[in-house]
């Protein structure tokens, strides 16, 4: 592969901005109550849909390093066809897909919205959703620039 321009140093203003949301964003879910693992489920399904294999790898390893079980982080591509994730999970992991794929989607159903909305507070989703964007904005760095991304 061509070595590829590094998008993370370029306009170091703007990645750390990216990275100062990303601390803005965890510390936010944290205050709510929200599982730490929830949000690596988040970014472990973003990236793998996105095809960002730096990114499925820090946030796999991050996970286990929190308590996630390899069957789940395993089981994650076909979360839906398994009882092993709780409701909350389920409803981050399919706002994760209709999010990351909003060219395709285009919105999030009434009917999903009501889903999450029914299991996450106004702060929990509300982190969910930040943290659905901030993974999405990472691999769009990472991918196209074909390195990994420093301090990520």
């Amino acid at each position: 592969m061509t070595e590829r321009i590094a998008l993370n140093t370029g306009i170091p203003a703007a990645y750390k901005s990216l990275l100062e949301t990303a601390g803005h964003v965890s510390k936010a879910a944290r205050e709510a109550g929200l599982d730490a693992k929830i949000l690596e489920l988040v970014k472990i399904r973003g990236s793998q849909l996105n095809g960002c294999a730096f990114c499925i790898d820090l946030h796999t390893k991050e996970a286990l390093k929190q308590g996630e079980s390899e069957r789940r982080i395993f089981l994650l591509n076909a979360w839906r066809e398994t009882e092993l994730f709780t409701e909350q999970e389920r409803a981050a992991l399919e706002l994760t897909e209709q999010v990351t794929r909003l060219a395709e989607t285009r919105e999030v159903p009434e009917e999903m919205y009501r889903r999450a909305t029914a299991v996450f507070s106004e702060q929990e989703y509300q982190a969910v959703m930040w943290m659905i964007v901030v993974i999405n904005a990472y691999n769009r760095l990472a991918v196209p620039s074909g390195r990994k991304l420093l301090d990520a």
